[in-house]
């Protein structure tokens, strides 16, 4: 790797760290396992880079490979690993002062999200993360319309969820 590439790859690696962070805390609930998860996912992406293509943005290819090791790795771990409940802390969410209420609306959500199956977990964490319907399905490998038709689900599956007693969410 040139030196060239390699400030472009620390540029972008940096600039998604914090989604790759979360990436590992939804899907390894002990600190050692998302440190060994996220080296894992930083070996992968340096060992590839050299082949990106440019066929799409270097942050979808990232963000492709991530969520593919991410997989990978909870699959070979089996079930020793039990995936964190999805709480703003895990998600790295700051909550701005004074909103007692949005934590708990926000909390409510993310335990809602953590009963999706891995991939409507990832996507729907994509969704959060503001990435478009075409970047959720060039990441993950679906058509932009199973990602849209997933959303839809996901987010009736959520209100429903949400609106159950019990949820607290409306008092």
């Amino acid at each position: 790797m040139t030196a060239a590439q390699e400030t472009e790859f620390l540029g972008h690696y940096n600039r998604s760290r914090p989604f790759l962070y979360r990436l590992c805390r939804v899907h390894c609930p002990d600190p050692d396992d998302r440190q060994d998860l996220l080296g894992e996912i930083t070996y992968q992406l340096w060992k590839a880079y050299p082949g990106f293509r440019a066929e799409a943005s270097l942050s979808t290819w990232m963000y492709r490979i991530a969520l593919n090791t991410a997989v990978t790795y909870v699959r070979k771990r089996g079930r020793t690993l039990r995936p964190e409940p999805l709480t703003e802390q895990a998600l790295g969410l700051a909550a701005p002062p004074d909103s007692t209420a949005d934590d708990e609306l926000v909390g409510l959500l993310y335990r809602a999200i953590d009963g999706l199956s891995p991939v409507d977990k990832a996507i729907t964490l994509l969704y959060l993360e503001e990435q478009s319907y075409e970047q959720i399905a060039d990441i993950t490998g679906l058509t932009v319309t199973n990602v849209s038709v997933r959303l839809v689900r996901v987010r009736k599956r959520l209100e429903k969820q949400l609106n159950e007693p019990g949820a607290h969410l409306y008092r």
